[in-house]
């Protein structure tokens, strides 16, 4: 019996595990209730492997910058197909780096399954369709580091977001989204501007029809802020003229973008290193916010 019990306790204790930051870092809730319009998941939200998933109560996790403070913020939103969310792969190991540069990084866990991904079929039957949920939070925390500048010690004028592959597309979706409000008003932090003020997408995905357009649900525009693209020619997963379309577009509007392609990579390296010139990709990411005014050389 004692054995059954334990079995069972190591059962519950693997299907309830939810991602937890590290000792000295709390996860704040970003919304007061309820999510809104929040939707039932398969599941109790799960952690398992680097992956998070069944999220519905989304929230966002400071890091504070470390050394000498720039001043400068960075909203990371993980990959993962709005499916799961790959917390460290894509969040904490970039919240490292970014706070080693005197940068502030706030990690979303943002609400997953979501749209495109429809979890009932394990398909994505619009798979440009705007993630509501997803660029819902994803406002919400940009308004939110706003909110708290003057506590967390952050120049509001310099908040940007960093996302990959599905986090990529909500970087694109927030850069180009935030004159349309998506959920009615909750406290006085929705009064601040969900525009980011930088943006950083590594091999972004939806953002492309069939036909090699740019997504409609992605309208850029001379506002769109300064954006810094990073993608592999042999992805397989989010192909190479996701970013290559995006790039046309950024430009087309006279918007600030700088643009890498790599032969070799693939799709989800995040910063891990590989034996091809891609790892270099952040040290291109520091002296491009250099050039563009956010951080000093």
């Amino acid at each position: 019996m004692a054995v059954c019990l334990l079995a069972m306790c190591g059962s519950v204790y693997a299907q309830t595990t939810v991602w937890q930051p590290a000792a000295g870092h709390t996860q704040i809730p970003i919304w007061p209730g309820a999510a809104p319009g929040v939707k039932p998941a398969p599941g109790p939200e799960t952690y398992t492997r680097g992956a998070a998933t069944n999220v519905t109560q989304p929230t966002m996790t400071v890091y504070a910058a470390k050394g000498q403070n720039t001043g400068a913020a960075v909203v990371v939103f993980p990959g993962g197909g709005f499916q799961i969310l790959a917390m460290d792969l894509e969040g904490t190991e970039i919240c490292d780096w970014l706070t080693s540069r005197g940068i502030t990084c706030v990690l979303l866990k943002y609400r997953v399954p979501s749209v495109p991904y429809v979890w009932q079929c394990d398909c994505r039957p619009h798979n440009l369709t705007t993630s509501v949920p997803s660029l819902q939070d994803a406002q919400r925390t940009l308004r939110l580091v706003r909110s708290h500048a003057a506590e967390w010690h952050i120049d509001p004028h310099k908040v940007g977001v960093l996302g990959f592959s599905a986090g990529g597309y909500l970087v694109a979706e927030v850069s180009t989204r935030f004159k349309g409000r998506l959920y009615k008003p909750v406290d006085a932090a929705d009064q601040e501007s969900s525009r980011p003020d930088f943006a950083v997408a590594v091999y972004p995905g939806h953002l492309v029809t069939d036909s090699d357009t740019l997504n409609p649900n992605v309208p850029v525009s001379h506002e769109t802020p300064p954006t810094f693209l990073v993608q592999a020619e042999d992805d397989n997963v989010d192909g190479v003229q996701q970013a290559l379309v995006y790039y046309a577009a950024l430009k087309k509007a006279d918007v600030p973008v700088e643009m890498h392609l790599y032969a070799q990579g693939g799709h989800a390296f995040g910063l891990r290193p590989t034996q091809y010139p891609i790892s270099g990709w952040p040290k291109l990411v520091e002296v491009w916010l250099q050039t563009i005014g956010i951080v000093k050389g």
